[in-house]
């Protein structure tokens, strides 16, 4: 019998190679990521997330330095529910600590950032669903893990490794409200958390079909008003929700996900008004005999901005409620009506998206001001139809589909501020002025861009930074303070700075000035400003007497808030002198005085510190505070000595003349 030794060696191949481990070639062992599912995920009865890190490998330039050579990596984040709850709009933050770039995350989108590529560095991104936001449970899909899970190929690039380290992110969570998750358990490539719903959580009765509309700072809503097999008619209506927040000129962008582009808008305009986009693209390529000269915008991430007011009652591009401001959203408290805008646009779909109920909002949002809070948003999450009142007078209209995007203000970082703030007080010679570079420092090589700003006289806040340096040199020398440095501190750069003076304190109450400057050439327009004081000082204010004042109620009982009577709703900018050629410019200033009683407060210490607020606001932009109060000086026996201030203007002589040296 002749032995078919052909067959037998390609039989001994297959079973060679499938005894036999491949090696991935990475820069560290040789681990399989799990064939089969882990048994804690048998076991998991909420949201069961893995990530697996895939491999990595060393991309150019190719350098010696650890710390600066990347390499690229992909991983894969799973998301599954194991659970008999749905888990809508899911979010999970993987904690991402190698100064990583994402280039990609197919299935999701970064809500920390506009759009990929998205620097994540060493604090870690919260990734949300998209296109598939929303995970069903087993029960109500017989099984089927399309619906119940997702599965996130990550690409990016990693840095500040060496050749045998392990870049695993530092945790994955889930970040839904109503779920705890345990510290995940870890393997060299791959890692698991199973999180389970809070038995303390108890969520509110859902009588909608899609999520409830979310509390949020500010809060965006996408509403298609009609729908047609190529194109949507799209409302965008922006409200502001915080008393304290605020925006003015505002510029709101999105990233188109699926190659839409704007043919008409109404009540806004985009930065750039250009169809060649729209003709060299897909889009052109399918919509062959569409004209494109009259196209709105093409971009993939357009700019919009509110229209000005004189453009109200345009017949073609106004004639909104709710637009043509300005970009101005004011906050509630001071006139609820312009605390919304509105505008509409007609967007244009391609392949595959062609039937009426194919709808996808853009994602990425990100909206911005000039002097306001800076705001994070988080992805569109579909919500039950808006209702409007029916164009015919009678009855209720719905929109076809709602989508809200719900965005938070965000604290400004250190020296990211866009408004600072100076302290003095009746009892202090020096006024403390605003911190070195509150609001960023360009030029530093003239000045020392983490040196301890200078005590300074109280007429010194009267000038610009740049005329400040004689006198601060001037009272330094006159108080003794100490030797001057040989590079002095960079300015605060801020455009408007607030002096909080701690003014009077007796037995039965305390007062206090607020002087506000404007530094900048533009007036602020119906501006206002906000004192959060700390513990319960705020419940014995009593009265702001050339502002129109108030105290907060409720969550935000200790905080004050003021804006200008009518008549001074304007914080005017910098101007001349009296005369241009030797006077230093003169700053916009609004001022006035804040009484308190301690019968409510009897316990606080005034002159301790409790005096002070622990947060200011500018037009809802926080600002940056000094880090200490004035010092109690003992010979200082009144408000302005005449004494100090004349050998304060003779020092500042010599030093001009130059006689000192």
């Amino acid at each position: 019998m002749q032995i078919p030794w052909r067959n037998i060696s390609w039989v001994l191949l297959v079973l060679f190679a499938y005894n036999c481990q491949t090696c991935n070639g990475q820069d560290y062992g040789g681990e399989e990521k799990p064939a089969a599912p882990p048994p804690e995920q048998e076991t998991c009865d909420g949201i069961f997330i893995t990530y697996n890190f895939d491999g990595r490998e060393k991309i150019y330039p190719l350098v010696k330095n650890v710390s600066a050579q990347g390499w690229s990596f992909k991983s894969m984040l799973t998301v599954l529910n194991a659970g008999i709850f749905e888990l809508k709009s899911w979010q999970v933050f993987v904690g991402f600590q190698h100064k990583e770039l994402l280039v990609s995350a197919d299935g999701a989108v970064a809500i920390d950032g506009d759009g990929f590529p998205v620097r994540v560095g060493k604090n870690g991104t919260t990734l949300a669903g998209y296109p598939q936001s929303d995970l069903k449970t087993a029960i109500d899909t017989a099984g089927d893990f399309t619906q119940m899970s997702a599965q996130i190929n990550i690409k990016g690039t990693q840095f500040g490794l060496k050749e045998k380290t392990n870049p695993m992110p530092s945790t994955i969570k889930l970040v839904n409200e109503g779920y705890k998750c345990p510290a995940p358990k870890r393997y060299k490539t791959y890692m698991h958390v199973c999180c389970k719903r809070d038995p303390k959580f108890k969520p509110k009765k859902v009588i909608t079909k899609f999520m409830p509309r979310r509390y949020g700072d500010l809060s965006i809503t996408y509403d298609v008003l009609s729908a047609f097999a190529n194109r949507y008619q799209a409302q965008v209506t922006i409200d502001n929700l915080n008393p304290l927040g605020r925006l003015d000129h505002w510029n709101l962008t999105w990233e188109w996900m699926r190659n839409e582009f704007i043919n008409t808008i109404k009540g806004a305009h985009t930065h750039k008004i250009d169809p060649s986009e729209c003709i060299y693209g897909p889009q052109g390529q399918y919509y062959k005999d569409f004209d494109f000269t009259p196209v709105i915008n093409c971009q993939k991430k357009p700019i919009i901005s509110d229209l000005p007011k004189e453009k109200a009652n345009d017949d073609k591009i106004g004639k909104l409620p709710y637009c043509c401001r300005n970009g101005t959203l004011l906050s509630p408290i001071m006139n609820e009506t312009e605390a919304r805008s509105i505008f509409q646009m007609e967007v244009f779909k391609l392949p595959p998206d062609l039937n009426r109920t194919a709808l996808n909002p853009p994602q990425n949002w990100k909206i911005v001001g000039t002097i306001n809070p800076s705001y994070t948003c988080g992805p569109p999450v579909r919500i039950d139809p808006s209702a409007f009142p029916d164009p015919k007078g009678i009855g209720i209209a719905t929109a076809v589909a709602s989508w809200q995007i719900t965005c938070n203000i965000t604290r400004p970082k250190p020296k990211a501020a866009k408004c600072c703030v100076s302290f003095s007080a009746y009892y202090a010679e020096s006024v403390i002025p605003c911190n070195t570079c509150a609001c960023g420092c360009e030029q530093t090589s003239k000045c020392d861009a983490n040196k301890k700003p200078l005590l300074l006289p109280p007429e010194a806040l009267l000038v610009p930074f740049e005329n400040r340096d004689l006198m601060a040199k001037a009272w330094s020398n006159i108080k003794h303070l100490g030797p001057m440095p040989k590079k002095l501190p960079c300015p605060d750069n801020c455009g408007v700075s607030i002096n909080w003076h701690v003014d009077s304190n007796y037995k039965t109450g305390w007062t206090a000035r607020i002087t506000l400057f404007n530094w900048g050439n533009n007036a602020f327009e119906n501006w206002f400003s906000a004192i959060q004081m700390k513990k319960d000082v705020a419940n014995g204010y009593e009265n702001v007497y050339s502002f129109n004042g108030t105290k907060l109620p409720k969550e935000k009982s200790n905080t004050i808030f003021m804006q200008g009577l009518p008549g001074l709703k304007f914080l005017v900018g910098e101007v001349n002198g009296t005369n241009p050629n030797k006077d230093p410019r003169v700053p916009g200033k609004q001022q006035s005085i804040i009484s308190f009683l301690k019968k409510n407060t009897p316990h606080i210490n005034v002159d301790g510190g409790d005096g002070f607020p622990s947060k200011v606001f500018f037009n809802g932009e926080e600002c940056a505070l000094p880090p200490e109060f004035p010092k109690n000086t003992a010979a200082f026996k009144t408000k302005f000595g005449v004494l100090p201030a004349v050998l304060l203007a003779l020092l500042t002589f010599l030093l001009l003349t130059d006689w000192l040296h």
